[in-house]
């Protein structure tokens, strides 16, 4: 049997597009002789349609949706990820399904079993354990239909009490076939191919898995479906960041015939890179906007977050807006204009100067005789969202935010000042890995100025600051935001680690007390295991210290 595994990139609650995607990936496969077509989890709505769920109209639209597609199914079978309603008057009202279409039918169902409900996972909200294991006989072929963590988990997560591959070996199956929707974050490539490897060399049966890909605002899926032999070796690896389709000969794989060498080691930058350029050109997409504009300030947030943004939407997309005040330095500016210039973006000059005295000789009757602090800083970076956010709604344009994770962890950032935009590009990313990308996206040509990535970081706000005044070195905030956010370490277990107990102390006070600017951001496209937004949900007026 020869089986297509089409990793496509659609659209939540956008039915009749992915209905078109999934139709014209069925005539690919077929014309490539495939027998049988395996998208991803929920492909008929995409992944995740959360709380379009709850919309009696958004299930009869899935149910029509697969009448559509099951029509189309002759000559070749085809299985979609789509909800199904709980025939049982028991439990939630929805079950997630893997459904099997031939000639025309539904032919066979199988149902989710192991219902993630941690980190940007709620699928327990919405759909019912499955507790029916069946094999499902195609062409003589009895195939183990499993859908996504039915196969992450591996005996490692104490919240599940059956295993789906368990229940069905012992009805002899012949091949797995996992249907997934498993978003990206760095490192998740290496795991992903563990957890394959392992499920194979268990079973001793070739895998077929294929994953979603495309982005649904912060969630990114890489793609990167895979065929694995009954001894674990990977036998083919799919494209990630981009839809694509591939036909195996299953006979080939059982026995490994044919099989090119391991696929290459993750790279945990590049893969950020991709990640970040598909997630900026996905919304733009998906929500129908063509140009971006972001604050251009010759720092290495801006500068990266331009480079990202042109290679995503097309240089000429992307306007760079230049707002120097007083404090700024000339080489701040020069360096600004010299990767615009670069990089082919239209780019503005705009001087703050005449509208931030304006704002001070308008409050001079209040502030009168009180020390310039952090409220005159304050005021220059809501000056230039002003004029960003005028822009934006002039000209259609949608705003980038260009923060950083460590920023936004510790609150370095003024709310409804550089904390304003449409999309937070890296808000997930923290200082040390901006660097790393930025030298990633130098090393085929200088792109982004020298001076940008040697000079000491600094906001500009004052005269001769710097961001070390404020904060710790980043390598070391970052080693810490990493151990606290990431891999929840405690303050005591920090201060185990070797951390200084007054840095913890003064950083996770930073955090802690920053949870309500962070709820006011804009949606931050994930890369880590722990981002801000969706996955992470912290009382805003929780303390937490050694």
């Amino acid at each position: 049997m020869k089986i297509a595994l089409a990793q496509i990139n659609v659209h939540i609650g956008h039915f009749e597009g992915n209905v078109a995607r999934i139709l014209h990936a069925l005539q690919e496969a077929k014309a490539l002789g495939a027998q049988l077509v395996v998208f991803p989890e929920l492909v008929v709505p995409a992944y995740p349609p959360q709380d379009f769920l709850e919309f009696d109209d958004f299930i009869r639209r899935c149910e029509s949706s697969v009448q559509d597609i099951a029509r189309e199914c002759r000559g070749i079978a085809a299985i979609v990820g789509s909800p199904v309603r709980n025939p049982r008057p028991e439990g939630k009202d929805l079950l997630n399904a893997a459904l099997l279409l031939h000639e025309g039918q539904v032919v066979a169902a199988r149902h989710k079993s192991l219902l993630p409900n941690y980190d940007i996972f709620e699928e327990y909200r919405y759909f019912e354990p499955s507790r029916d294991f069946q094999v499902v006989e195609f062409l003589g072929e009895r195939i183990a239909l499993t859908i996504c963590e039915d196969l992450w988990d591996i005996g490692d997560n104490p919240l599940y009490t059956v295993w789906p591959m368990d229940e069905l070996i012992g009805q002899h199956p012949g091949l797995m076939i996992n249907i997934s929707a498993s978003p990206y974050s760095a490192g998740k490539v290496t795991e992903r191919r563990g957890v394959m490897q392992h499920n194979a060399r268990k079973y001793r049966l070739p895998l077929f898995y294929v994953n979603q890909v495309g982005a649904q605002t912060e969630l990114l899926f890489d793609g990167g479906s895979m065929v694995v032999c009954p001894d674990g070796e990977i036998y083919g690896e799919m494209a990630r960041f981009e839809e694509d389709l591939q036909v195996y000969d299953l006979e080939k794989v059982r026995r490994g015939i044919g099989q090119p060498g391991p696929p290459p080691a993750e790279d945990r930058i590049a893969g950020i890179h991709d990640a970040l350029v598909m997630g900026i050109r996905d919304y733009f997409g998906k929500m129908g906007f063509r140009k971006a504009i972001l604050g251009l300030s010759g720092g290495i947030d801006s500068a990266l977050t331009m480079v990202l943004a042109a290679r995503a939407l097309g240089a000429e997309q992307v306007r760079g807006i230049l707002l120097p005040s007083e404090y700024s330095s000339d080489h701040s500016i020069a360096d600004a204009r010299e990767l615009a210039e670069r990089l082919g973006c239209p780019w503005e000059l705009i001087p703050i100067q005449a509208a931030y005295r304006s704002v001070l000789e308008t409050l001079d009757p209040q502030f009168h005789g009180l020390p310039f602090n952090l409220t005159e800083e304050n005021i220059q970076a809501r000056v230039r969202a002003v004029i960003l956010m005028a822009l934006s709604n002039k000209f259609g344009h949608i705003l980038l935010n260009t923060s950083n994770k460590s920023e936004a962890a510790v609150g370095y950032g003024t709310l409804y000042g550089d904390m304003c935009g449409g999309l937070s590009v890296l808000g997930d990313v923290y200082k040390t890995e901006v660097y790393a990308l930025a030298e990633y996206v130098n090393r085929q040509g200088e792109l982004i100025p020298r001076n940008t990535l040697e000079k000491p970081p600094s906001a500009e706000l004052r005269p001769g600051q710097k961001d070390s005044d404020s904060l710790p070195e980043y390598p070391v905030l970052d080693a810490i935001l990493r151990q606290y956010i990431e891999n929840r370490q405690g303050p005591r277990e920090l201060v185990a680690a070797g951390f200084d107990a007054a840095m913890v102390d003064r950083v996770l006070k930073l955090v802690n007390t920053s949870e309500y600017k962070r709820h006011q951001t804009p949606p931050i496209l994930r890369v880590s295991p722990k981002a801000f937004g969706m996955g992470r949900r912290m009382p805003i007026v929780g303390r937490y210290l050694s």
